[in-house]
């Protein structure tokens, strides 16, 4: 496996938002400002497609920290 951390020093992720962040059409944004698709279809391809692990820390206020993870040899159908 090879993993890649993503540390962002914003204000971190409510746990309500975190539950819901890679479900298709979910979006903090205002109506029309998003599609909701961004982090479902990176989900998606890391998880479904290369069987890999995409996952997130975050201490509400304080940071968040995505890490992804994705083996090193390809997956056969």
């Amino acid at each position: 496996m090879t993993s890649c951390h993503l540390p962002f020093n914003g204000t971190g992720i409510p746990s309500e938002v975190k539950e819901k962040m890679f479900n298709p059409f979910f979006t903090t944004k205002a109506p029309g400002e998003g599609t909701g698709l961004g982090l479902s279809i990176s989900h998606d391809i890391i998880v479904k497609q290369h069987g890999g692990f995409i996952e997130v820390d975050t201490q509400p206020g304080e940071f968040s920290e995505f890490r992804i993870i994705l083996p090193r040899a390809a997956l056969t159908s």
